[in-house]
């Protein structure tokens, strides 16, 4: 096995990326030489660093600044070799554009110095001894081995790429969003722990684990962030232990892959593993979502550090008080200007690139609600940068998925500006099926509501069946396992006296805090867990579950591992082997939805006469739930095609201490329930669809906490 904890000075030998691009000549145009460099104007329409014949073209915007200079840097170097400035000529409004000739792409980084006025009440912070990011790099250096900070690193620089990855005839599976069923991951921690991949932690590694996805029946990973990010910000020590920022959320360059995730350095690279990575999804049936920061970035408030943006138009890049200070909507020191056109072109060509060039299938927007707030912070009915997302011609094909909250208080779950277009992230069926399953009986109601597709928030008319995204677990707050084994949180390790974390998590022990040798206690845990997984699978709308849930992966309580890139957040893969039962279980109800469309969206009327949808408690036909429910079921019925016939499901909660006999729904007399799926039946919990005993009436009894799936045949 090996680590990805490799020689920085170790580099990938892409020898076919100096070919030539198009025939671009400098002897077609009149040129200048400033510094001992051939220049001329360069592409003003092309923001970046963009390769051709001979040279490279360098354009940058800025509306505040006063002159522009670029600076090239020999490797690791911390002063330039060169310093170019753009003449006057080489701006047109308020774009600076120059090609420089005689550059072999290769062999450099670039970096740029604005100048311009310092007047900090008024959010302008120019300053030209800053050495700034392009805020268009698609490679970025300065950090390349993961958790190692090196110590004569000179910042971040760009680098120049060129995309001549070889897709082949690999094509993305376009899956309807219906159809999805989501596993969410952490590129490090997925795999850190795995004891069958060559460079844990990586891409690589990543890739290596395909057919475990495939075999636990996921079609869509969605990454937790992979923009280059800072895992040392906030770097500390807590009880011997280094906490990094692990889980990403502070972006460096919203264009460039992070490349402490690649098993080996990619110097000139093009994000080769990640599209290796992502290629080899699609080739098996599997789509990419990437979970993207927009809300916020790597350079804080007052205090943070001046990277990219804070440099290039501080005033505008971010949402400023009066008085010039930053807004903190996102928790983290700053709120991105989102809606500022530049602002939004910058997002928009961010996202079209990730697209067309990486072939990403989709984008979970992190506390998306800063989307839709305007320069003064108040909400936006109608968001320019919302709508202009959805409407996107190059993003026509891939989901956007909104996390319709942010840290200041605007909560949009249900009402987030969807333009017909937009998913969220939905925050109450986690809330309300969390607390039903753990046996508040007040909540069987609302629990109906979010099995049946949240049509209460989600108007079906206006924004269809595909809105809900159903989770009730991320990697905010407890694992599946956790939710049944803590009452509180733990995140003494994190540091902070265990005040940082939610404090509500609808948790239940089950009759010890943490780990038990109890043998009951651990069966009600488990038995637990497949309720809520099989819920999960059997409720309208899109289900989405951490990574290790599967097989009962722990973080030890704590609810808030962003900084613990340790045990606490790899996944611990000795549990596949030692919770085998569970992982089958959940391979089993991953497969189920797959076969049965009826409980992924509504269908054509089956023949039965029976409606698509209906709720029954413990007797049929409940139209409306009262206050205590014991007891919920629900029944989908409808023609598929697939399966060349009816398809008639019936799920069931007994979210009650104590046994249930419940009554069915009677069918047409050529029908007869069979049982696919029941929890509380400890000698099998679930059938084969080919040997499902049946039921000789209309009643069942339901074990006390457990769920029932029944087919109806």
């Amino acid at each position: 096995m090996k680590t990805n904890d490799r020689n920085p000075d170790e580099t990938l030998d892409f020898t076919d990326e100096t070919a030539p691009f198009s025939d671009t000549s400098k002897h077609l145009y009149p040129l200048d030489r400033i510094n001992g460099f051939d220049v001329r104007p360069g592409f003003f329409m092309m923001t970046g660093a963009v390769a051709f014949t001979g040279g490279v073209s360098f354009t940058v915007q800025s509306i505040g600044a006063t002159s522009c200079e670029l600076l090239l840097f020999h490797r690791k170097a911390a002063h330039p070799y060169a310093v170019i400035p753009f003449p006057e000529t080489y701006k047109i409004g308020h774009v600076y554009s120059m090609a420089v000739f005689g550059l072999d792409f290769s062999k450099f980084e670039y970096a740029y110095r604005l100048d311009g006025p310092y007047d900090p009440s008024r959010g302008l912070l120019f300053d030209k001894s800053h050495i700034l990011l392009d805020p268009y790099a698609k490679a970025v250096t300065g950090q390349s081995v993961w958790g190692s900070k090196e110590i004569d690193s000179p910042g971040y620089r760009g680098r120049v790429v060129r995309n001549i990855f070889d897709w082949e005839s690999s094509v993305p599976p376009k899956l309807p969003m219906d159809d999805l069923i989501i596993y969410e991951a952490h590129v490090r921690g997925f795999t850190k722990m795995a004891p069958d991949v060559e460079y844990p932690g990586t891409y690589a590694a990543l890739k290596e684990k395909i057919p475990y996805l495939k075999e636990l029946g996921v079609n869509a990973v969605e990454l937790m962030p992979i923009f280059e990010f800072d895992e040392m910000a906030d770097h500390r020590i807590v009880d011997g232990r280094q906490l990094l920022n692990y889980w990403g959320y502070n972006t460096i360059s919203f264009f460039a892959p992070n490349t402490s995730y690649t098993a080996a350095v990619e110097y000139n690279h093009e994000g080769r593993e990640l599209k290796e990575l992502i290629k080899a999804l699609h080739d098996n049936g599997i789509e990419i979502i990437l979970d993207v920061v927009f809300n916020h970035t790597a350079e804080g408030n007052e205090d943070g550090p001046f990277i990219s943006f804070k440099g290039f138009d501080n005033n505008i890049y971010y949402l400023l008080t009066p008085d010039g200070k930053y807004y903190n909507f996102s928790g983290c020191g700053n709120v991105v200007n989102c809606n500022h056109p530049i602002v939004r072109n910058l997002i928009l060509d961010c996202l079209r690139y990730w697209t067309a060039t990486y072939h990403v299938d989709g984008f979970r927007f992190d506390l998306a609600s800063i989307l839709g707030r305007n320069e003064d912070g108040s909400a936006m009915s109608k968001p320019p940068l919302v709508h202009a997302l959805a409407e996107d011609p190059i993003l026509g094909d891939v989901k956007l998925i909104a996390e319709a909250w942010d840290a200041g208080g605007l909560y949009q779950v249900g009402n987030f500006p969807s333009f017909k277009r937009w998913a969220e992230w939905n925050g109450r069926y986690r809330d309300d099926i969390r607390r039903y399953l753990k046996g508040d009986l007040w909540q069987g109601a609302s629990a109906a509501q979010r099995i049946t597709g949240s049509h209460d928030i989600y108007d079906p008319q206006y924004r269809g069946s595909n809105a809900s995204i159903n989770f009730l677990t991320c990697h905010d707050g407890f694992t599946l396992y956790d939710l049944y084994a803590y009452n509180e949180k733990h995140n003494e390790a994190n540091g902070w006296n265990n005040t940082d974390g939610s404090n509500d998590n609808s948790s239940w022990n089950c009759g010890a805090e943490g780990e038990t040798d109890d043998p009951e206690i651990l069966a009600l845990r488990f038995r637990l867990i497949k309720n809520a997984f099989a819920t999960l699978m059997c409720s309208h709308g899109t289900p989405m579950f951490l990574s290790g849930d599967e097989f009962g992966n722990s973080q030890f309580g704590n609810n808030n591992a962003y900084c613990q890139d340790n045990e606490i957040s790899w996944l611990d893969w000795s549990l596949l082997e030692k919770n085998q039962d569970l992982f089958t279980f959940c391979k089993y109800m991953t497969a189920f939805r797959h076969r049965h469309a009826v409980i992924r969206r509504p269908l054509p009327p089956s023949s039965t006469g029976l409606p698509p949808i209906s709720q029954h408690a413990e007797t049929p036909w409940v139209s409306e739930f009262g206050g205590d429910v014991r007891f919920v079921g629900t029944m989908f019925a409808g023609y598929d095609e697939c399966l060349d016939g009816d398809d008639i499901i019936y799920f069931g909660i007994n979210a009650y201490w104590e046994s249930l006999q419940v009554t069915l729904p009677t069918l047409p007399k050529d029908l007869s329930w069979y049982v696919a799926v029941n929890t509380g039946n400890a000698a099998a919990t679930t059938y084969p669809e080919d040997n499902m005993p049946s039921l000789d009436d209309n009643c069942i009894l339901i074990g006390a906490r457990s769920v029932i799936v029944l087919i109806a045949r």
